[in-house]
């Protein structure tokens, strides 16, 4: 029975399918796989199932939802659904899919999608330890209150230091990238914006002294520039966890690709609380280009949320920092945005 659970072949099938009820098939060999495995006490199996249907179920509700703007809006509108002329109920109908179910599907497909992730990690993280989804949720819950008060009291403590520091130091060096030739080289050089350092004055900045005990470090860097930004990293007192990507709307130029992304590198030291199961975001992010080098504010955000209490400073920050931290660099203002 395992064999007819390939998870990967699964997954490509529920991608490339297009109609109803190519899904609505898909779901119910999950359902039957799903019985199977619990008969046979087989949770892995049973969770991969789990999640597949869920997806699949997801699916569902958007067609359900394009069926009912096909129908509504007549023809010409290509959702490669067997409508032919027939009512929503009836084509849902004809499929086994009851009204409530189709109900069900569309809201769970309409749920923002980090809570349809949310929802699938809970689901899955119950079958594969035997508990309810009730207990898990409570477990999590309870991890998710700890993780806050041990971040919030890892605040108060910074807070009450007698000099200022910072549980989040939040970078953007001036990065001076070297190309081949500074006579042919130079037309679109970051020194045509603003003033760039070379590695060693960014390494010899004394960010460790602006740094809590415990504390995170999230550091831009570009592809050429990731071993230097690695070596500043370690240099500044920190040791690497993971990093972001922000893809970009526009291509830049590169030796090696046509470069359309950027790093954002996380750096720890001391023992900085890292998100609670279930509550970290996606590592890859778009969002469009503006200024040359601007960084799009969705990557603070990301950072508030993680870091509500901590103290936070920008290094190199464009323009007045933002409300509730502090900023350095030769463009940043000292007033907050109001």
């Amino acid at each position: 029975m395992e064999q007819l659970l390939k998870y990967d072949a699964a997954c490509h099938a529920l991608a490339e399918a297009a109609r109803l009820d190519e899904v609505k098939d898909i779901k119910d060999k999950m359902e039957a796989i799903e019985h199977y495995a619990r008969q046979a006490r087989n949770q892995e199996l049973e969770a991969n199932a789990w999640v597949i249907r869920k997806r699949a179920e997801d699916r569902l509700g958007e067609m359900s939802l394009q069926l009912e703007r096909a129908h509504k809006f007549g023809p010409g509108i290509d959702v490669q659904l067997p409508a032919c002329g027939k009512s929503k109920k009836d084509v849902l109908a004809e499929l086994g899919i009851s009204t409530s179910a189709a109900q069900r599907y569309e809201q769970f497909h309409q749920l923002p999608e980090w809570e349809k992730r949310a929802r699938i990690k809970l689901g899955e993280a119950a079958i594969l330890s035997g508990k309810s989804v009730a207990d898990v949720a409570a477990l999590q819950n309870e991890k998710k209150r700890q993780r806050t008060k041990r971040e919030a009291d890892l605040a108060k403590h910074i807070l009450a230091l007698p000099k200022k520091k910072y549980g989040v130091i939040y970078a953007d060096p001036e990065w001076r990238f070297e190309p081949w030739s500074r006579e042919t080289g130079m037309d679109r050089a970051a020194d045509n914006f603003y003033p760039t350092s070379p590695i060693d004055v960014i390494k010899a900045r004394d960010v460790a002294s602006i740094a809590a005990d415990d504390c995170a470090l999230f550091l831009w860097a570009t592809q050429p520039m990731l071993p230097q930004a690695l070596d500043v990293m370690e240099t500044w007192g920190f040791s690497y966890k993971s990093h972001f990507v922000w893809a970009k709307d526009r291509i830049s130029t590169g030796y090696w690709s046509r470069n359309k992304h950027e790093l954002l590198l996380l750096g720890t030291r001391g023992k900085i609380p890292c998100p609670a199961a279930g509550q970290q975001w996606d590592s890859l992010m778009e969002a469009p280009r503006r200024g040359h080098s601007e960084k799009p504010e969705i990557f603070a955000e990301l950072i508030e949320n993680y870091f509500p209490n901590l103290p936070k400073i920008e290094l190199n920050r464009r323009g007045p920092p933002r409300r509730g931290w502090d900023c350095w660099g030769l463009e940043a203002e000292t007033k907050a945005a109001v």
